[in-house]
């Protein structure tokens, strides 16, 4: 009798166990399935993390609650064609990654550039911006910067998680962290000398000057270095939803679209065109 009760409570905690599993199993493949394709398509929904700060890829236009933008451009056509509504979550730089990965969105864009490091943890599109990193200065002494090995001691503005951040840390700069702030904030700071530079994409940097034309700023005309490209990220291993955004790029590409929104932002300028520079 004794044996018999032995064995009906090991058979309980056993299946009880097994069910425990099994439910957190499931949770587990909830978790990764509700950013896949076919759970976006279920939902009617895309959800799409960028700062609504950066201009011209991702900003509201002024006088109105608007939120756009190359990127941002893209990603509307892209749900578009996949034929389901979008819905943006503004965050700063350094959480679009973290939220990616814990899947509070399902894609990221936000001149986000393609490196070997973060491709350890996310996937990327093909890339549709090629570009290369340039210094904004005082315009009256250059922020006393020739170069880059000149950055030391400099106080440079930026997101602490940015690949230009980390250049500028490599070079033994003072880092100033904005939490999502505007471009118009990092500029005024350098004008005014509580920062120095600001290490960081060269079309955007050329825009982000047009628009404050009476600040004491400008492009250090020496300084090219570190070309790159960007692309849309999703969750790593999200592979369906990975091969169907390539596969809208490459029909955005190929019917011109791409480059129609690349002059609309860009002051005339292909983005999505590689080039070749001259390089520190």
């Amino acid at each position: 009798m004794l044996k018999n009760k032995r064995f009906l409570f090991s058979l309980v905690v056993i299946i009880a166990i097994f069910f425990v599993s099994a439910c957190g199993a499931g949770d587990k493949n909830s978790a990764v399935d509700k950013n896949s394709l076919e759970a976006i398509k279920e939902r009617g929904k895309i959800i799409a993390g960028t700062s609504g700060t950066l201009y011209p890829t991702s900003y509201h236009e002024q006088g109105t609650d608007e939120l756009t933008g190359y990127e941002v451009e893209i990603l509307k056509e892209l749900a578009k064609r996949l034929d389901v509504d979008i819905e943006f979550k503004e965050m700063g730089f350094d959480g679009l990654l973290t939220s990616l990965n814990s899947g509070v969105i399902d894609i990221a864009a936000n001149d986000i550039e393609v490196t070997d490091e973060r491709k350890k943890k996310v996937s990327f599109s093909d890339p549709y911006k090629f570009s290369y990193g340039t210094a904004i200065v005082r315009k009256d002494d250059l922020s006393g910067i020739k170069s880059l090995d000149d950055l030391k001691g400099k106080k440079s503005a930026g997101a602490a998680t940015s690949i230009y951040m980390q250049i500028a840390r490599e070079h033994g700069a003072e880092e100033v962290v904005y939490e999502n702030a505007t471009n118009e904030v990092y500029l005024r700071d350098v004008a005014v000398g509580r920062t120095d530079v600001i290490l960081n994409d060269y079309y955007l940097q050329t825009l982000a000057l047009a628009a404050f034309p009476e600040l004491n700023i400008t492009i250090h005309p020496d300084i090219k270095y570190h070309p790159n490209d960007q692309a849309i990220v999703v969750k790593k291993d999200n592979n369906d939803l990975l091969n169907k955004v390539n596969e809208v790029l490459k029909e955005m590409k190929e019917d011109g679209t791409i480059t129609e929104l690349s002059k609309k932002f860009f002051n005339e300028a292909d983005v999505s065109v590689k080039q070749d520079f001259d390089f520190q």
